[in-house]
């Protein structure tokens, strides 16, 4: 583990980095409050609501992220002509993050409103049009992501969240012009259509996610995980696969090499945008020159972080840099 690379490229090449994401861009809501009685029109809780929080979710949380960590992002997706992408757009603002590859439609804005009674979630209500982007709108979105390319990006994330933006379609043709370029491919997969991530050089599975596409359950034990990205590499052409394993941090598997990286999580509160902030990390890594073994280790130090807060969260640069702090201390 080179600890002086890592925090370099945590300090000082990431904001030389140009990282484009594209995929399904969201917007979190959150209402926070108090349950102290069931209502008398239906036998449901009453929250009195005493805060309200909205962050960027998806695909944009993805690049809320990489602003965070201070390199150039730049992100495509499709949103709404609504109140939940205005909302959107000036968070992207305040955050430095470039969208105009965001193509806007007919269909809502991907949006989830989460009810919070003290730490747990009581309600969640989603606004979405899940179903395949076609058309006009797929042909700016497929043709902002081909100019993107000439402008000599480091690194393509795409973050699949199954609403309609990462088709088989689209996925082969930004993974075959990425290459045309040279630039890696890191891929947040959902469903089971593994198929449409051919030849992608990463892909970062949860533990569900990688069962949902295997004939029986692995258990989260290093010998089933390195077995099973194997079959999975093989079967779908995936070159190198990041499995996130909750509790048990996160293995790397490439080639005929194989890492297990164990979790640095204290106490976990919330897993919700862990995932975005690995393939985040770990894109920023590969855009700064790290092993990929070495981006593996600092993503899974950033998700220790955003585990151990409630609802997506972004994490910082100095709040990274104060983590490999810690953790050079305890080396020492």
């Amino acid at each position: 583990m080179d600890m002086t690379k890592i925090r370099a490229v945590v300090a000082e090449k990431s904001v030389r980095s140009n990282i484009l994401v594209v995929g399904d861009v969201m917007l979190d809501k959150y209402y926070s409050g108090e349950v102290t009685r069931i209502s008398p029109e239906a036998p449901v809780p009453i929250t009195h609501v005493t805060g309200t929080r909205e962050t960027l979710g998806g695909a944009a949380n993805v690049a809320h992220n990489i602003a965070l960590l201070g390199a150039h992002v730049s992100i495509a997706g499709f949103v709404g002509d609504d109140v939940h992408c205005r909302t959107l757009l000036e968070k992207f603002t305040a955050r430095g993050i470039d969208y105009t590859g965001l193509v806007r439609t007919n269909r809502p804005t991907t949006t989830k409103i989460r009810v919070i009674g003290g730490h747990q979630q009581m309600l969640r209500l989603d606004f979405e049009d899940a179903s395949a982007v076609d058309g006009d709108y797929m042909k700016q979105y497929l043709s902002y992501i081909d100019g993107k390319l000439n402008e000599s990006m480091d690194c393509v994330i795409i973050s699949d969240y199954g609403k309609g933006s990462c088709t088989e379609f689209a996925a082969q043709h930004i993974i075959r012009a990425a290459h045309d370029h040279g630039v890696p491919v890191i891929i947040d997969p959902k469903g089971t259509q593994w198929a449409k991530y051919k030849d992608a050089d990463y892909i970062t599975p949860n533990l569900k996610e990688i069962n949902e596409v295997l004939l029986e359950p692995i258990a989260n034990e290093d010998f089933d995980v390195e077995k099973a990205a194997r079959y999975v590499m093989r079967k779908f052409s995936i070159r190198n696969l990041i499995l996130t394993r909750s509790e048990k941090g996160l293995s790397i598997v490439r080639g005929d090499e194989v890492a297990h990286i164990p979790t640095h999580a204290q106490e976990v509160f919330d897993v919700s945008g862990a995932g975005d902030t690995v393939i985040a990390v770990f894109g920023l890594a590969l855009a700064g020159g790290l092993k990929p073994a070495d981006g593996a280790y600092l993503a899974n130090l950033a998700a220790s972080v955003v585990v151990s807060k409630v609802g997506t969260y972004a994490v910082s640069r100095e709040e990274l840099l104060a983590v490999l702090d810690r953790e050079e201390g305890v080396t020492a």
